[in-house]
């Protein structure tokens, strides 16, 4: 079948690009091309996703399929391109880019709302800064895994469409198979992307902030001069909220740099990411985050911290004024801890069965944390042992200061609504997480012997996470000890 034939089936598939950030200056982007493959395979398809955005591959086969995500054989109305944009990576500033991304273009799905169509992995860029543009098959896969237990637990997320290998050669600290995740996002607009912008000019800021508003507030679009307050108003509750869930499932990113703060309050971006096991805020995974400044318990205040830097690319555009401007970013950013606090202990009470309101409850929820810390509880494993109708295990049982807040607990759920409390808490707390080692094992498999039968078992696991299946039971145990356990950029 000729190339030509092939993109005639591709564009078959469903595809409706729009491309509306090509129309911005092109100081925010520069035209790129997908670097040669030379021997594309398919190795994973999200088919639910596919359909979800309104497109249909049962016309293509695996070779067509991988072609055209290794970008072999773009679909019509593409427009690929690498966006520019800045952030502060551990505290200082820098300069980016994509340097091994390219967007396709947006596409628009039934629903409506445009979504970013992504290549990551996909070669060199003018953005590269010497880097080979290049990823390997185990960070993609570790970013299909994560971002579809996100979506499943009903966090935002960027999702993952695919992973193709390349038949190219990666070399990291050995050599690693090439490969390529397409990436859906509402849009890749980062706090980052301000910062670059805010050091081009006036005229590009707004530019920026008039476009972010019209793609993810578009009810501001206008001439109303208090739209862009209103607008960081809305990002700050967005990442508010986000965090919060975060929280709430033990989820540790592992590199909240501002050009990792999606504007659209989506998580983007799974490098050195992880889940707690054992109870601790000081958990640190990543093995560049040698301080623990994007430990588990510092996300939180993080993520205020970059909504600072955030606030100071948009304060032109609040008021002319710049110590008004100033005051009017100051006083949203002060209410970003107090917002965060009530996502964060509503989503605590609803973990444990809490209806209504009372001024106990943070103590109450608190304590379970303490003695979680002291004891190394495992995070997941001890909401869930609460939630489950049957009597707690042992260890559980015979631990007196666990009982003693239980105790405290049962006063405060009341005893004769304590199934229904129960039931509750089963919808939010989840049988099974992405263990870290469960997720090593499937990309091991998947790296080294190219069997992919342990990453669709652990993917076919996470699609219903609140639900405990005998199946899957292995899923639901923690490793016995994970305090060693390193991630890593894959970059």
């Amino acid at each position: 079948m000729t190339a030509a034939a092939v993109s005639e089936r591709t564009a078959d598939a469903g595809w409706k690009f729009d491309n509306t950030y090509f129309r911005l200056p092109e100081v925010f982007h520069t035209p790129a091309t997908p670097a040669p493959a030379r021997e594309p395979r398919l190795t994973i398809l999200n088919r639910k996703l596919a359909a979800e955005l309104g497109l249909d591959f049962s016309r293509l086969s695996d070779d067509e399929i991988a072609a055209l995500f290794a970008g072999q054989s773009l679909p019509g109305g593409a427009q690929p391109t690498a966006q520019a944009y800045a952030g502060h990576q551990f505290g200082g500033f820098t300069m980016l880019g994509d340097g091994r991304a390219i967007l396709l273009g947006e596409h628009r799905p039934p629903s409506g709302q445009l979504v970013d169509i992504q290549f990551k992995g996909s070669g060199r860029t003018r953005y590269s800064r010497g880097g080979d543009g290049l990823a390997a098959l185990g960070p993609m896969l570790r970013e299909y895994i994560i971002s579809e237990a996100m979506a499943a637990f009903g966090i935002p997320t960027t999702r993952s469409l695919a992973v193709v290998t390349t038949g190219e050669t990666v070399r990291r600290e050995t050599p690693k198979r090439g490969a390529i995740l397409t990436r859906v996002a509402a849009s890749h607009i980062r706090v980052g992307t301000f910062e670059y912008a805010v050091r081009v000019g006036d005229e590009e800021i707004r530019r920026l902030a008039d476009y972010a508003i019209a793609r993810h507030d578009p009810d501001l679009a206008g001439d109303d001069p208090g739209r862009y307050l209103e607008f960081f108003r809305r990002v700050a509750a967005r990442q508010a909220s986000l965090i919060a869930r975060w929280q709430l499932v033990g989820f540790i990113h592992g590199v909240m740099n501002t050009d990792n703060m999606a504007i659209s309050g989506e998580s983007i971006d799974y490098g050195p990411c992880a889940f707690m096991n054992a109870y601790s805020a000081n958990t640190v995974f990543s093995s560049i985050d040698q301080w623990g400044r994007y430990a588990y318990g510092n996300q939180p205040p993080i993520a205020q911290w970059n909504l600072s830097r955030f606030a100071e690319t948009l304060l032109p555009l609040f008021d002319a004024d710049t110590d008004r401007a100033v005051k009017l970013a100051m006083e949203i950013l002060k209410g970003f801890g107090p917002l965060y606090e009530r996502e964060w202990l509503a989503g605590m009470r609803r973990k444990l069965g809490l209806v209504g309101e009372d001024p106990g409850d943070e103590p109450l929820v608190q304590s379970l944390l303490d003695w979680m810390e002291k004891t190394r509880a495992d995070f997941t494993t001890t909401f869930r042992d609460l939630s489950e109708p049957q009597p707690l295990p042992a260890a559980l049982e015979a631990d007196q200061e666990f009982q003693t807040w239980r105790t405290r607990w049962l006063d405060r759920v009341g005893r004769e609504r304590l199934e229904e409390a129960k039931s509750l808490m089963r919808s939010v707390n989840p049988a099974v997480i992405p263990r870290n080692h469960r997720v090593e094992e499937a990309l091991a498999a998947a790296e080294e012997n190219d069997d992919l039968k342990p990453v669709n078992r652990l993917l076919a696991a996470l699609e219903s996470p609140f639900e405990t299946k005998p199946e899957f039971g292995e899923y639901e145990l923690p490793p016995e000890d994970d305090s060693n356990y390193r991630t890593f950029c894959g970059t």
